[in-house]
């Protein structure tokens, strides 16, 4: 695998910031007090990582379906049923509570990096990309227990 590009890089950690902002909103009192008065319950605690959560997964789904355009036959039919599934999951499996939400968005998360994996092994994704993918993932993942726990 060869070194992930700036921009990606970039634009990936970047896009970690809502997970992180929930999380620290969670695990520092003062700041989700601020946070709740300053910005309104949408952007404090779970809610915001849940939010940007499903947006991401449905967001990834584009992205590898993107990735089944670069194939042909069957290993692209079967490229466009899986690109469904993080939009799909994230649809019918998100709800129910932070608690549940959260532990359903951690489960899409991961079933993303195996789907990510599939994509890559086919040669259908960039060189770089399961280390992008799983870094990201792992500071997600790290970001949304606080609302598990």
């Amino acid at each position: 695998m060869k070194a992930i590009p700036f921009i990606p890089l970039a634009l990936g950690l970047a896009g970690l910031t809502p997970f992180v902002w929930g999380a620290l909103t969670m695990l520092i009192p003062g700041l989700g007090e601020w946070a709740l008065q300053q910005l309104g319950g949408r952007f404090v605690g779970p809610f915001v990582g849940l939010s940007y959560g499903t947006v991401i997964l449905a967001f990834m789904s584009g992205v590898l379906w993107g990735f089944a355009t670069k194939a042909e036959g069957r290993v692209a039919h079967a490229g466009y049923v899986l690109s469904v599934i993080p939009a799909l999951w994230v649809f019918f499996m998100v709800g129910g509570g932070p608690t549940a939400a959260a532990m359903n968005l951690i489960a899409g998360f991961l079933g993303l990096l195996l789907l990510d994996w599939h994509f890559w092994s086919f040669g259908l994704a960039p060189r770089w990309w399961m280390h992008l993918r799983v870094l990201l993932t792992t500071i997600v993942v790290l970001c949304l227990l606080p609302a598990v726990f």
